[in-house]
C-alpha cells in the first residue's frame, strides 16, 4: 500500500510531516472481561491446599516410589492428573488432560533408567488462524534435598517447586472456563532437578513435530517474597528473559565465520531436535546480525509479559532481567531456548537458600528445609495472576506480523516500515501498531496505530536513533508480540 501515516488509525498525514511530531505513548493493554474473570477466579486457598498436598507426598524425587498411593513421585503425578481432570469436567470438558510417558536412561543424576511422566493439559484455541499458536506454561513437580541422588529421604519441595506446580494447576483450572484464540498448554514436569529432563523431552518432541511454540514460561521458586536477610518485596517478581541464548551465539558465530559448519550438523537428525530448526535458526541469526540481539522473540515475549502484568495488577512490578537465568542455576525454560523458542522464567525477588535443596533439620534457631511455613500463599496467587495476564492477553491477540522490513535504501531522517498482511479475518483485526524505543531502553516507549489495510508506513523518527517493532492488534485491542524489522535496501 502507498506510504501512509495514520495517527491512531484515523487521521492521515503526509509522509514528511511539516509540523513537529509528538509521539504517543504505548497504549496500556485493554481491560478485557475474559482476562478479568481469570484473575478474579485465582484462589490463594486452593493454591495453599495444592502446595500442602504435594508436600504431603514426603518426597517427589524423580527416582522415588512410583507405586505407592501416598508417597513418592508416582502418587504426586497421579494426583495432579486427577485434579486437572476434575477441573476439566467442572469447566465443560474443553481442557484436554493426558500424560507423556518415556524412559529416561541412566545418567549423571539418575542411577538407573527411570520412567518419567509429563502431565499435560491443553486448552485448544478457538480461532482457525490462532489454534496452531501454542503458549506453554510449566512448573516442575519433582523435589530434592541436599543430596540430589537421595530418592528416599524427605524432600518436601514446597517452594521448589510445589509453588510453580500450583500456579500451573491454578492457571489451567481458571483459564479453562474461558475461550482463547491461541492454544494454551499447561505442563507439570518431572526431572528438573536431575537435568531439566521433563521439559527437555516435551521441547524435543515439539521440535520433532514442528509445533509452533510462540512463547513458554516456567514458574520455578515463586513461593516467597522474603529473602534470607529478611528483605521483603511482596509486589515484585523477577522475569529472566535472555536476548541471545549462549547456544544461539555459537550458531551465529559458526554461520558468520564458517558457513559450512552448520551444513555438516544437519546430517545428524538426532542432534537436530536439540537445536533450532533451519528456518528458525536463519530467522534468529538474521535478527541478531542486524543488531537486534535485544529484540529476539524471547525479549519481545518478556516485554509483553511485563506490560500485561503491570497493567492488570496495579502496583505489581515485573523486573525484566536480560539474562537466561541466575548464576549457577537453570530452569525448564532452557531446553526451549536451546531449540529456538521464546522462553522465560519467573522466580521470586529474593531467594532464601536455607529453604532450597536442604535436608530437613534445625541448627540452633534456624530451620532448614523447603517447608510450607516459608511459603506466602497470597504471593503465589499474585504470581498466578501475573502469568494469567500475560498468557490471556497474548492468547487473545493476533499472531505477530511477518516479513517486517525497515527500508534503508536511501539517506532520510524518517523511517519507513512495511510488512505482510496478517491472515486473521478482517473482523478480528483492528490494525497494526508501530512501536519504538531508545536503544538504551528496555521496553517500548512510543506507538503509532494504523488501520488494518495499511502495510507500509513512514514515521517521522530517525531509524538511526531508535529501535522499531511492529505489532498486530485484535478487534478487542490486544497486541501481538512485536516483530523486529530487518533492514531492506
Amino acid at each position: 500500500m502507498t506510504a501512509t501515516l495514520l495517527a491512531a488509525g484515523l487521521a492521515a498525514l503526509p509522509a514528511q510531516a511539516q509540523a513537529p511530531f509528538t509521539p504517543a505513548p504505548v497504549p496500556a493493554p485493554p481491560q478485557d472481561p475474559a482476562v478479568a474473570a481469570v484473575l478474579a477466579a485465582v484462589s490463594p486457598a486452593r493454591i495453599e491446599q495444592r502446595i500442602r498436598t504435594l508436600v504431603g507426598f514426603g518426597t517427589r524425587h524423580t527416582a522415588s516410589d512410583t507405586r505407592s498411593d501416598s508417597r513418592g513421585i508416582g502418587a504426586a503425578r497421579r494426583w495432579i492428573e486427577r485434579e486437572l481432570r476434575a477441573c476439566s469436567a467442572a469447566t465443560g470438558g474443553q481442557l484436554q488432560v493426558g500424560t507423556q510417558v518415556w524412559t529416561e536412561p541412566a545418567g549423571q543424576r539418575l542411577a538407573a533408567p527411570t520412567e518419567l511422566v509429563n502431565v499435560v493439559a491443553t486448552l485448544p484455541g478457538t480461532s482457525a488462524t490462532g489454534q496452531a499458536r501454542l503458549l506453554v506454561v510449566s512448573g516442575h513437580y519433582d523435589s530434592r534435598n541436599s543430596d540430589v541422588m537421595d530418592a528416599q529421604g524427605e524432600a518436601p519441595g514446597a517452594d521448589d517447586d510445589a509453588s510453580g506446580t500450583a500456579v500451573v494447576m491454578e492457571l489451567a483450572c481458571t483459564m479453562a472456563a474461558q475461550r482463547f484464540d491461541a492454544t494454551l498448554v499447561f505442563l507439570a514436569v518431572p526431572g528438573e532437578e536431575q537435568g531439566l529432563l521433563g521439559a527437555a523431552h516435551w521441547a524435543r518432541e515439539a521440535r520433532r513435530q514442528g509445533l509452533r511454540v510462540e512463547g513458554m514460561i516456567t514458574n520455578d521458586i515463586v513461593g516467597s517474597p522474603v529473602g534470607d536477610f529478611g528483605q521483603r518485596a511482596p509486589k515484585e517478581i523477577r522475569l529472566f528473559a535472555d536476548g541471545v541464548d549462549p547456544l544461539l551465539r555459537l550458531l551465529v558465530q559458526a554461520q558468520a565465520n564458517r558457513p559450512n559448519a552448520m551444513d555438516a550438523a544437519e546430517a545428524d537428525p538426532a542432534a537436530d531436535v536439540n537445536r533450532p530448526d533451519a528456518a528458525t535458526r536463519a530467522a534468529l541469526q538474521a535478527i541478531a546480525l542486524a543488531g537486534g540481539s535485544e529484540d529476539l522473540p524471547t525479549l519481545q515475549f518478556g516485554r509483553h509479559l511485563k506490560a500485561a502484568a503491570e497493567a492488570h495488577l496495579p502496583g505489581f512490578t515485573v523486573n525484566l532481567i536480560q539474562r537466561r537465568d541466575r548464576y549457577l542455576r537453570g530452569g525448564d525454560h532452557l531446553p526451549f531456548l536451546e531449540r529456538g523458542y521464546a522462553a522465560v522464567r519467573y522466580t521470586e525477588p529474593f531467594e532464601n537458600f536455607r529453604h532450597q535443596h536442604q535436608n530437613l533439620r534445625r541448627e540452633g534457631d534456624v530451620q532448614y528445609g523447603d517447608l510450607p511455613e516459608f511459603v506466602d500463599f497470597g504471593y503465589v496467587a499474585d504470581v498466578a495472576r501475573v502469568n494469567a495476564a500475560g498468557l490471556a492477553t497474548l492468547a487473545l491477540a493476533p499472531q505477530p506480523p511477518r516479513e517486517v522490513r525497515l527500508e534503508a535504501g536511501e539517506l532520510t531522517n524518517d523511517s519507513t516500515l512495511r510488512w505482510a498482511a496478517n491472515p486473521e479475518p478482517a473482523a478480528q483485526l483492528a490494525g497494526y501498531r508501530v512501536v519504538w524505543r531508545r536503544t538504551d531502553a528496555a521496553v517500548w516507549q512510543h506507538a503509532l496505530d494504523v488501520g488494518p489495510a495499511v502495510t507500509r508506513v513512514t514515521v517521522p523518527v530517525s531509524k538511526d536513533n531508535v529501535v522499531f517493532g511492529v505489532q498486530a492488534v485484535s478487534a478487542r485491542g490486544h497486541a501481538s508480540l512485536a516483530s523486529f524489522p530487518l533492514p531492506a535496501r
